[in-house]
């Protein structure tokens, strides 16, 4: 069975696969004969990633993981001014962090195609918040691409470099959850041969100071060019193949869906049984294509839009239409929510108001039944996993600071930390935000020295951060709690690798896609910004780990504690793929008194509570081998199972 990674880089034009959408954008960039990809990783963007990671060498395309969005933006944006491909992925949060250098250079244009990959996570399945990349389009006045299947996502890939390049302006790709995560049939195309070859492209740069050095006297000259060149782009996606119009020309009903609304409209009109509408199909949400709205409302008696999240398309429909005479009404968000991802339910509901129908099935009694069986199923939130080494930390760090300490935490699976038993995460804001967090609580609560007045019952104030968070976004902010003489510890989760987007190398752990890098130790950069207290534990000993949490917490200053040890799902991935076998766990009943300690304290998933016995027991189908029941049991009650049990 092929590997997808070896399907991306098929030499077979005109042969269907099956890829995820993500996969489909990296085929559609190698067809496009990418020259330079550059990204840090980022659910729902992070399978793009991974797969330019593994196939780079092949195709002669230099790729890397960035420390964070901004310098990937960066390195691929240096790229296209050099003349070269180059492209950049990221997810919907990560275009806050590349924001600064995103709307600054877009006056500057490029020479080769640019391509920024953003994924929007609508409901929020894994982000912090639930943000439109399309509406910081607009405000940054750059074209977005959005696709409404997976093979579609592979031919936009191609066709935004193509427009990048007419125009010399960076262009968005959009997508979605349910594009970048969704399999659909994939038609491949024609590889060019640089890439099959694996010949690796250099640039030229050349100087131009009055272009790339954004003082104000250059950037009043890039706003009108700007604004100039958006317009021109509107003209041209009048002729976009990724817009068209479908239906029944006399139609008196229309409707508006870009991208994957699109499919949900599709759907929804077929389950109505509805065929006496016409349809504006975009792929191109900013900037609408004026002359296709044109032809599209011709002899239209009411026209409804269908999209997700804010009501980007709306709104310059309804400009358009206004400036132009047109009185008839125009729907959106007064039917389709603002909130929350598009499904087919959405669109059939909306649809069908908007047509006076009834929908084809009862969605309140469903709601009804769902409510009635919620009240019954137990809750299965998430946990980390068995022999996770972020639980022993956070135990060491609730029994050295207490219950009463604060814990601002960061982005990354250790957020769980937030979940009971546990309970050592406070708050969770954005990448890096923890030590800034820290210190800020620092100064509200605690105040620091030099001030006139300062507390004296100090609260006590524990950060925690992954290892590729620190490097991400954490270090400026480790450098104003040190420069400021904040009073706080910091413990870096340090698994070795970015293991929440899916085991991604970082400079913690030196490796690269395209040979071994230089590994930054994070102690070494702690001690040499001049933290006060720097030491690195090995979770797996809890009580090392808790004496290291006592002394950081006693220091005056900025403490530093680096646990460090490898991601459990890593190391038991490894371990499998060799044929090693690891120690499992068991009780025993005789020592056992029953006091939850292990499930009420520690929390491992592996553990669970026998009823009838009452006692503690084992799954021994989870249970990764760490020890850490064995090390917080008083009554030593946990045993390595011996062989045969």
């Amino acid at each position: 069975m092929a590997k997808v990674t070896d399907i991306v880089l098929w030499d077979k034009p005109g042969e269907r696969v099956l890829l995820l959408g993500n996969h489909a954008i990296a085929r559609g960039a190698l067809e496009a004969n990418i020259a330079v990809f550059a990204a840090y990783p980022g659910t729902p963007s992070s399978e793009l990633t991974d797969t330019m990671a593994a196939v780079a060498e092949k195709a002669g395309v230099y790729m890397e993981y960035s420390t964070n969005e901004k310098v990937a933006f960066e390195t691929a944006l240096s790229a296209a001014w050099s003349g070269l491909r180059a492209m950049t992925a990221m997810k919907h949060v990560g275009l806050n962090v590349a924001a600064d250098t995103f709307l600054s250079a877009v006056g500057m244009g490029v020479e080769g195609g640019f391509v920024i990959m953003v994924a929007d996570d609508p409901s929020m399945w894994s982000s912090q918040n639930e943000q439109d990349t399309r509406v910081y389009a607009k405000f940054a006045q750059v074209p977005v691409l959005e696709p409404s299947s997976p093979h579609e996502a592979k031919e936009m890939t191609k066709y935004a470099f193509e427009l990048s390049e007419k125009f010399k302006h960076m262009v968005i790709l959009r997508t979605t959850t349910r594009i970048s995560h969704a399999r659909g049939d994939v038609v491949l195309g024609e590889l060019p041969e640089e890439i099959k070859q694996a010949k690796r492209k250099f640039g030229d740069f050349k100087k131009d100071p009055s272009r790339f050095v954004d003082v104000p006297s250059n950037a009043r000259r890039f706003h009108p060019i700007i604004l100039e060149k958006i317009e021109k782009i509107r003209e041209e996606l009048a002729e976009c193949p990724f817009n068209w119009i479908e239906g029944k020309e006399d139609a008196k009903v229309g409707i508006i869906a870009p991208g994957l609304a699109y499919s949900y409209v599709k759907e929804a009109l077929a389950w109505l049984g509805v065929d006496d509408v016409k349809i504006l199909k975009l792929g191109t949400p900013f900037p609408v294509p004026y002359k296709l709205l044109e032809k599209f409302f011709d002899g239209l008696e009411r026209v409804l839009i269908v999209e997700e999240l804010e009501p980007v398309v709306e709104e310059q429909v309804k400009v358009w239409a206004f400036d132009n005479g047109i009185r008839i009404p125009i729907h959106g968000k007064d039917y389709v929510p603002r909130v929350y991802e598009m499904t087919t339910r959405r669109a059939v509901t909306a649809i069908a108001k908007f047509l006076g129908l009834e929908t084809p099935v009862n969605f309140e009694s469903i709601d009804e039944r769902y409510k009635k069986v919620s009240a019954i199923v137990p809750p299965r939130p998430p946990s980390l996993c068995p022999a996770c080494p972020h639980r022993n930390t956070f135990y060491a760090i609730k029994k050295a600071a207490g219950p009463n300490a604060i814990f601002p935490s960061d982005i990354g699976c250790y957020t769980l930390g937030l979940l009971p038993p546990l309970k050592t995460v406070d708050t969770t804001v954005a990448m890096g935000a923890s030590i800034g967090v820290a210190h800020g609580l620092d100064v509200a609560l605690n105040g620091v020295p030099g001030e006139k007045e300062t507390k004296e019952k100090k609260k006590i104030i524990v950060a925690t951060i992954g290892d590729s968070t620190f490097f991400h976004t954490g270090l400026p902010a480790l450098a104003n709690a040190i420069y400021n003489r904040s009073n706080v510890v910091i413990v870096v989760m340090d698994n070795l690798v970015t293991a929440m987007t899916g085991d991604q190398p970082n400079p913690g752990t030196g490796d690269t896609p395209h040979g071994p890098g230089k590994r930054i130790l994070i102690e070494d950069v702690a001690k040499a910004m001049g933290a006060d207290f720097v030491e690195v534990v090995d979770p797996y000993d809890i009580k090392a780990t808790y004496e290291v949490m006592k002394k950081a917490i006693e220091t005056e200053g900025v403490s530093v504690v680096v646990a460090r040890r490898v991601c459990a799902l890593h190391r038991v991935g490894e371990m499998r793929r060799r044929g090693e076998k690891w120690p499992i766990y068991t009780v025993n009943e005789e020592k056992c008194t029953g006091c939850k300690i292990c499930i009420n304290a520690y929390g491992c998933p592996a553990i669970y509570w026998d009823a009838e016995k009452k006692k503690a027991q084992v799954n021994p189908l989870i249970c990764w081998g760490c020890g850490g029941c064995a090390q917080v049991c008083p009554f030593g009650a946990f045993e390595v199972m011996k062989e045969g049990e």
